[in-house]
């Protein structure tokens, strides 16, 4: 009787784990993150948190530190300024895509677009998806390229697939 209880205790604590990470949002994820504290302090002065908060759904391609560290120096403590809000928030909002899109359904409409798949991002601005070595890789509107590291990072509002890189908007 005494196990019967501990197991029920367990499938009970078990399940309220799991509905308490499908009420997380994005940003909360990101927040929970050690390799993300660029992008929250971003989000932060950009002034997207409560966007990124809201019901959604996103799915968010979340760059790392190191992606971050990949800009020409002085970059990011460029963009962090009150002045440059809008065009942080423009670049932030380039790495969001309406919807919950997650890694699986990203590869098939790849494959299904032969190869090559199109991704309209908040910003207003075009991502494209792709194939390499088996992994999605994105390439902005620039030419710069960004490689899907980790995926299905699940919120209540979205989802997170992290990237390598920071992609840009024109």
């Amino acid at each position: 009787m005494k196990l019967k209880s501990i197991t029920l205790t367990l499938i009970a604590l078990i399940g309220m784990s799991f509905a308490s990470n499908a009420q997380k949002t994005v940003v909360d994820i990101a927040i929970g993150s050690a390799d993300h504290t660029t992008l929250v302090a971003a989000v932060k002065a950009a002034g997207l948190v409560e966007t990124l908060q809201s019901a959604g759904p996103f799915t968010v391609f979340a760059p790392v530190n190191a992606a971050f560290a990949k800009l020409p120096a002085g970059t990011v403590d460029y963009l962090l300024k009150p002045e440059n809000k809008a065009t942080l928030a423009k670049i932030l909002t380039y790495h969001v895509i309406a919807g919950t899109f997650d890694a699986a359904t990203v590869v098939k409409a790849i494959t299904a677009a032969n190869g090559s798949l199109a991704l309209k991002t908040v910003s207003g601005g075009t991502v494209t998806a792709s194939l390499k070595n088996g992994k999605v890789v994105l390439t902005d509107e620039k030419g710069g390229t960004a490689t899907v590291v980790a995926t299905d990072l699940k919120a209540g509002n979205g989802i997170i697939h992290v990237i390598d890189s920071v992609v840009l908007p024109k």
